[in-house]
């Protein structure tokens, strides 16, 4: 199954995915995509080395959908963390 690693960013909390050239970005569309248990291997090892380097912390593989041609998140869970939004209206918002 196609899946890319997702973290968080230390220096600001963001939602970060592991992009092509082993940057750590905030757009989902344009992380790299691992196509198998060995690339996934690969960006283990990247996201294992950003940790201990102290840029991004919680890395974790995350399952994709490749449909529209780029990697697009399939869990709830991941799809509120890709919005990189609140859930709910604020208070204010609410009313």
């Amino acid at each position: 199954m196609p899946s890319v690693m997702t973290a968080n960013r230390l220096q600001d909390g963001a939602v970060v995915y592991l992009s092509d050239n082993e940057n750590w970005i905030t757009e989902l569309a344009s992380a790299r995509v691992a196509e198998d248990g060995t690339q996934l291997e690969i960006l283990q090892k990247i996201a294992a080395e950003a940790t201990g380097k102290q840029i991004i912390i919680g890395a974790y593989p995350m399952d994709v959908d490749l449909t529209t041609g780029a990697p697009a998140a399939k869990s709830v869970r991941e799809k509120i963390r890709a919005a990189r939004r609140p859930t709910i209206a604020a208070v204010n918002e609410a009313r």
